[in-house]
């Protein structure tokens, strides 16, 4: 037997094997309240936690943290979707985390916010047993450093022109300036011009409603701004909606919210309202649909940001790995989850620092989880 051998590598029916799944919620304040269209906040949100622990010493950690009344997820649906999917689960075989979520999808369609985390950490758990980082098995390295955005809450226009020049400040130069909160489109005009102004030429700055936007109100504020060097993201609640508002302004669009499986990312491309696209982790079902969605996108020509809806290290760490697995002349950006909220989970987690953000090097996730910050589980199976 080769000693240098990886488990990861080892016949079938050798390899680890799940023996216990932990579960907990845990509340993540944000560092300010998030204002969004149609009477969206996101202020203090429940984060879902998972472990799973294996008979070969290892634990995968993985996270999901779905904002209320945002996407079709909820936190404390994550804790039944596992009670559900514990017969597939357990004993069930972690290296490799394609295969055994296959198994999950067949067992249980759909819920693919809960199963995301799952997925997370699977990957977590065979990266470890190879003894490498999630972004290796994903590709390899492609930059050293990631480039952030900043994510401007839905105010009065002066102070967020304000919180663009102190992060740009810090070295950011990407902004994102949530629009809609006040329900009339010239304050929303105002708002994209004034940070446009406070960050100066070069820096890229987009108008995000989150999906709450009529067309009438999204078309009236491009056509504000057409005159701009700005982009729209996600105005409306349909895909159509949105290519009709590209088509009247004439500014190019980032696609979120309704960017989440194959059909929509092609969809979105046939439009033409998909010149970069948010991938979040929760949308697609974790790292694995994440990767097949960045591959399609790699061929469809879209930039992309790499994130997910909300979270903490966890699922910050898993986005950075796929992230860096990434060419980066296709990376928009990502964003740095864990440094909006408290607290954090892993203490030594990567930080921004220049506007940029350097992604974890030790084996799987290359965090350390702080497991007396989380406490005693809210779930076990075993």
């Amino acid at each position: 037997m080769n000693p240098l051998a990886s488990p990861a590598l080892a016949p079938a029916g050798t390899g680890p094997r799940i023996t216990r799944l932990r579960l907990w919620h845990m509340p993540l304040t944000s560092h300010t309240a998030y204002y969004m269209a149609d009477g969206k906040t996101c202020d203090t949100v429940e984060t879902v936690v998972i472990a799973a622990d294996t008979d070969a010493g290892l634990t995968g950690w993985g996270e999901v943290c779905p904002i209320p009344h945002y996407l079709p997820a909820y936190a404390r649906g994550v804790a039944p979707a596992l009670q559900e999917l514990a017969p597939v689960i357990l004993g069930g075989d972690p290296i490799g985390a394609e295969a055994l979520m296959a198994k999950a999808d067949a067992y249980l369609p759909g819920h693919v916010y809960a199963k995301s985390a799952l997925d997370i950490a699977l990957w977590d758990i065979t990266g470890q047993a190879a003894g490498l980082p999630i972004h290796a098995l994903m590709g390899g390295r492609r930059q050293d450093t990631l480039p952030l955005y900043h994510s401007i809450t839905c105010v009065d226009p002066e102070e967020m022109a304000r919180i663009a020049r102190e992060a740009q400040a810090t070295g950011l130069s990407q902004f994102q300036v949530k629009l809609g909160a006040s329900g009339d489109w010239q304050t929303d005009v105002e708002r994209l011009t004034k940070v446009r102004e406070a960050v100066g030429p070069g820096p890229l700055v987009y108008g995000d409603w989150n999906c709450g936007a009529t067309t009438l109100d999204a078309i009236r504020t491009g056509r504000g701004v057409a005159h701009l060097d700005v982009m729209l993201e996600q105005p409306c609640a349909t895909l159509e909606d949105c290519a009709r508002v590209q088509s009247a302004t004439g500014l190019p669009m980032k696609l979120d919210e309704l960017a989440h499986d194959t059909a929509t990312l092609l969809q979105g491309h046939r439009l033409g309202i998909m010149d970069a696209v948010a991938l979040k982790l929760s949308k697609f079902g974790g790292l694995s649909a994440a990767r097949r969605a960045r591959d399609l996108c790699l061929h469809l020509g879209a930039k992309m940001c790499i994130e997910c809806t909300w979270g903490s290290d966890i699922v910050t760490a898993a986005a950075l790995h796929i992230g860096a697995a990434t060419p980066p002349s296709r990376v928009l950006n990502v964003c740095d989850l864990s440094g909006y909220v408290s607290p954090r989970l892993a203490p030594g987690a990567p930080t921004r620092a220049d506007g940029r953000i350097t992604p974890p090097d030790g084996p799987g996730l290359g965090i350390a989880i702080d497991q007396d910050r989380l406490g005693t589980p809210d779930l076990i199976l075993d």
